[in-house]
């Protein structure tokens, strides 16, 4: 096969390497030898041509940028950039899967598509999503993060753009490297180690590397630092937290919830109890254990014939540690003669139960059993923490691997071939623990005494004494082994690809240009199969605390493909058109999904683009596209479940979530629809007690949808990269983007729920909507009113999945590199801004256009700043090297206090959480004034020295968030669950505090 020799940009040329680069050409020499020119990664095209510089903006991380962070996982790594939300990752807690994804634009981490050498690898769950946890860093050259629609090149799903990880090529030589940080409070001990070898052989034919990589990381607890400690109530200021309490809290019809005293001998008096602190189980990083390895070969058969293979395998453990497992709201049947009721207790049972005094009586007589004439029963839902039995611990582990085979070769010394497979399997077990199971605490209360069950009670059963005080003598190991069990969650995945390219150029060129007519076509087919398989506690939801059943899932689909691409330089080299260049692409796409009767259906993408280089200088650049996403297995096949969603305010609530009067009872239409929502037969005088929900979460019903369609999302970019010939080695680039998706596959949020049903004021809904079908399918607890409780009876929020949403976002990226010489040392600088002019979502025609742009809210999911930016200032010297990176993420408010609160679904009373002086029981943090509603803008700073050792031997030491800023305070409620944890937003900002880190690399 012809070699090409070539050298646009070469990366770790360079004692120092700038970091972040917005890069117009990124076809790089991969080192300094010889390269083959079928071998060239170009993000953005199938065109493979060493001298191709392409019409879309792509940001490009170096090898050097990778080693100076010290990344552990590429998730790390990719957070850091402006215009990347944080999505699922080591420091999501609750919520976290097992795996971790990548949010382009804040589009969803479902949009992109993340590539190793431009090519899918098998996705981890039935989203579709591809963990970053796989991505073998040792052997990571670059990281190019392409923005706007790029589905012409790469298939559905990349409606966002794609994340692409270049590998090594033509690795030769041993590099060991070994890398440890900890924290200074000493915990979250993380370590890294990866040896990499590689050789080239047969007279340099052939290449073969291999690289092996270990990580482990400790937990941080958020009882670990002091802004963790307590869970603080985002709506007062004080100590928060579950009202799945401790003691118990007992519902009573038409009164409300009411908690056992501190002794254990009565309830207390009125609705307030004591909020179960859950902060101090739950941790800001996960613990992981993860175990790579690498493999790549290529060999030329002959001139004309190439074979190349790559295998990626790994192992990854992560567990996710929540506070303890408990009775979430459901509703139990209380025998009057249960043996651990007392007389107290027993009369305020009958008492708001309707039950005369003598029936009471008669009722307590311990001898009676079911069946009895005289046996009764109440029922009350129950809100208990079982802390005797520990925390929720979840293990996920994940066997991972994708194999792919490919040859390639010339037709002519321009033109090319180029044909591969691949094939691979993810599973992820998760192992459940900790977990009380609902149907065993109801029978513990069928007590026919203080050591055995009434007939009928599962096998095994312990009576257990909920009324009494924590750690009870009847909480025995054996009734512990009665109420929890391991329970299993299987998730396998798998992907078979093929795909057949010809590309190059014909030879032939514009009448004005030098460089001729290049283009590729070919085409691909793509196989998804995905199922989820529980057993019968999981998929019955009868795990305490679960947040809802995780039922079985099965499906799949297909997808035959044709690709054209066609790159048409027209003028070169003529005064004031030094270049310019035409693109464009097409992919036919034809799915069909594995369902009877599920619609199959055809899409067509394409492109365009072109650049302009009127002098070497400065050089202006535009790209249109119109990108589809299909629906993934999961929007496709889950079955409609209820689960837990995000809600701080319920209009009808009249409770804080520590029971304390906010408003008053609903009156007037209000009042009807609140009574519309409860269940049937559930007495009116019910909403006059209703709480808000607990911890911010709400009960939510969904599922997927046979009949989804691909959405449709349009994106294009201009802008303008400057290299000024009198400012020698400044690159400067400005692009804006827009990116907008129709028949957007999603579901509304829970703010939209509310809308739909009590309008602009939820305080005032419009008359007659008590009868609309917004508000009837808002169904409630049928013993407490509220939108918590068991799913089985507690449908919650409706909030359906369909092709009616509409995503819109927008901003500007601005790049920068720029190095000189200052005499002792080579001065750089590389940074990368980003301004967000808006982030709206709208989930159907006619219903609120949000735009999240610098707010947070249950809503919003998290905050989405107007400005960030990242800088690197580089000192390199002969023998070391001084990096500081700053990153600036720009201020935030909650959502609820934008001009148009009215119109997102805020009224007076849920609109300003709080701001004042936290409350007492938050130890040091008694007395400070925060601002709940506001974050202000951040600055972390990075400082990192490389020294050359030993010629082979190079040592990296460095301290993360130099200056230990702490994270924004804004409590429990304020944000998603995923992502607002421990008082604050542990993805966005720094939860942990100062870290130092310590690296060797040795290279031969």
């Amino acid at each position: 096969m012809k070699k090409t020799q070539y050298s646009k940009l070469k990366l770790g040329a360079a004692p120092l390497v700038l970091g972040v680069a917005l890069v117009s050409a990124p076809a790089y020499a991969q080192d300094e030898g010889a390269t083959s020119s079928s071998e060239i990664v170009v993000t953005g095209t199938l065109i493979r041509n060493p001298n191709l510089e392409s019409a879309s903006p792509v940001t490009a991380i170096g090898a050097d940028e990778i080693d100076m962070q010290q990344a552990n996982v590429a998730e790390e790594l990719l957070r850091e950039l402006p215009g990347v939300t944080p999505s699922i990752g080591s420091a999501v807690n609750n919520g976290n899967g097992g795996a971790s994804f990548v949010n382009l634009r804040n589009l969803g981490s479902n949009r992109n598509v993340v590539l190793i050498d431009g090519v899918r690898l098998v996705p981890a769950e039935l989203n579709g999503r591809f963990d970053l946890n796989n991505i073998p860093l040792a052997l990571i050259e670059r990281v190019d993060v392409l923005t706007g629609g790029a589905s012409t090149t790469y298939g559905a799903d990349a409606v966002s753009g794609v994340v692409n990880f270049i590998t090594k090529r033509n690795f030769a030589g041993i590099e060991a490297n070994i890398s440890n940080q900890i924290t200074e409070r000493g915990d979250g001990h993380t370590l890294r180690a990866d040896v990499t070898i590689g050789a080239n052989f047969d007279d340099g034919r052939g290449n073969a590397v291999f690289s092996i990589g270990y990580q482990e990381s400790d937990p941080i607890y958020q009882g670990g630092r002091e802004h963790g400690l307590y869970a603080l109530s985002s709506s007062s200021g004080g100590a928060g937290g579950s009202g799945t309490a401790v003691p118990s809290r007992f519902s009573l019809p038409g009164q409300g919830t009411r908690q056992i005293n501190a002794a254990g001998t009565d309830f207390n008096p009125g609705t307030t109890f004591t909020a179960f602190n859950f902060n101090p189980y739950n941790v800001y990083q996960t613990p992981f254990k993860r175990f790579n390895m690498y493999g790549a070969a290529n060999y030329e058969i002959s001139d004309a014939l190439e074979v190349y293979t790559r295998g990626v395998f790994s192992k990854n453990t992560v567990s996710t540690i929540i506070a303890p497992s408990g009775a979430f709201g459901i509703g139990v049947d209380i025998p009057l003669n249960n043996p651990f009721l007392n007389d107290a207790l027993r009369t305020t049972f009958c008492d708001a139960n309707g039950i005369d005094v003598a029936t009471c009586t008669a009722a307590a007589d311990p001898s009676l059993t079911p069946g009895d004439a005289a046996y009764r029963t109440v029922t009350s839902s129950l809100f208990r923490r079982a802390t005797e039995v520990g925390p929720r611990i979840s293990e996920y582990t994940t066997n991972f691997f994708d194999y792919r085979l490919g040859f390639r070769g010339g037709v002519t010394d321009t033109i090319s071939w180029d044909v591969f497979g691949s094939y691979g399997e993810s599973e992820n077990l998760q192992q459940i623990g900790g977990y009380t199971l609902n149907s065993r605490v109801r029978d513990s209360f069928l007590a026919n005494n203080t050591t055995s069950c009434f007939d009928g009670a599962a096998a095994g059963c312990v009576p257990i004494n909920w009324f009494g005080v924590e750690g009870n003598s009847s909480w025995t190991p054996e009734a512990i082994s009665f109420l929890n069990e391991v329970s299993t969650v299987r998730t396998k995945t798998s992907m078979a690809q093929a795909r057949a390219m010809l590309s190059g150029d014909f030879g032939v060129a514009s009448p004005m240009a030098s460089d001729p007519i290049s283009f590729a076509v070919g085409g691909e087919y793509r196989e998804y199969k995905a199922s989820q398989a529980s057993d019968t506690l999981a998929a019955g939801g009868d795990l305490g605390g679960a947040g809802g059943a995780a039922p079985n899932i099965d499906g799949g689909f297909n997808v035959y493909e044709a690709i054209g691409e066609l790159i048409v330089p027209l003028v070169q080299d003529k005064p004031f058109f030094e270049d310019l260049t035409i693109e464009g692409g097409i992919r036919y796409s034809s799915y069909k999904v594995d369902a009877v009767g599920s619609p199959s259906y055809n899409t067509t993408t394409w492109k365009v683009g072109g650049s302009w280089t009127p002098i070497s200088d400065i050089k202006f650049r535009g790209n249109y596209a119109r990108a589809v996403r299909a629906p993934n297995i999961a929007e496709l096949f889950s079955p409609v479940n209820t689960t837990l969603t995000n809600l701080q305010d319920d209009p009808c609530a009249t409770r804080d979530d520590n029971g304390n009067v906010i408003r008053a009872n609903p009156t007037g239409e209000l009042r009807a629809v609140c009574i519309a929502q409860l269940a049937p037969g559930t007495p009116a005088s019910t909403v006059d007690f209703i709480a808000q929900p607990i911890s911010g979460q709400a009960n939510a019903t969904g599922g997927g949808n046979l009949n989804l369609g691909p959405e449709i999302g349009k994106t294009w970019t201009v802008g303008v990269v400057l290299q000024p010939s009198f400012v020698p080695k400044l690159s400067l680039s400005v692009d804006y983007y827009h990116i907008k998706i129709t028949g957007a596959i999603t579901s509304p949020t829970p703010g939209d729920a509310i809308s739909a049903c009590f309008g602009a004021d939820p305080s005032s809904p419009a008359a007659g909507a008590s009868s609309t079908a917004a508000c009837t399918s808002i169904r409630r607890d049928p013993l407490t009113g509220g939108l918590n409780g068991d799913p089985n009876t507690t449908p919650g929020l409706f909030l359906t999945t369909s092709n009616l949403g509409t995503l819109e976002t927008s901003g500007i990226d601005v790049n920068l590199n720029y190095s000189r010489d200052v005499g002792f040392a080579n001065l750089s600088f590389a940074g990368q801004l980003n301004w967000t002019e808006q982030s709206k979502f709208q989930s159907a025609p006619g219903g609120y256009n949000r735009d999240c742009v610098g707010y947070f809210s249950a809503n919003c999911g998290q905050p989405i700043p107007e400005w960030q930016w990242s800088l690197r200032t580089s000192l390199a010297f002969d023998d070391f090297d001084v990096s500081l990176l700053w990153r600036h993420i720009g201020g935030s408010k909650y959502e609820g206090l934008a001009s148009d609160y009215a119109d997102r679904g805020f009224d007076d009373n849920s609109r300003e959480i709080f701001e004042g002086a936290l409350g007492a029981g938050t130890g040091t943090l008694s007395g400070k004034q925060v601002n709940f509603n506001r974050i202000k803008a951040y600055d972390y700073f990075d400082l990192t020295t490389r020294f050359n050792v030993l010629e082979n031997l190079t040592v990296t030491v460095g301290v993360q968030n130099l200056f230990d800023k702490k994270p924004p305070l804004v409590g429990g409620e304020a944000g998603s669950t995923t992502y607002n944890s421990g008082n604050t937003f542990p993805s966005t900002y720094d939860s942990i505090g100062r870290r130092y880190v310590a690296a060797a690399r040795v290279r031969f």
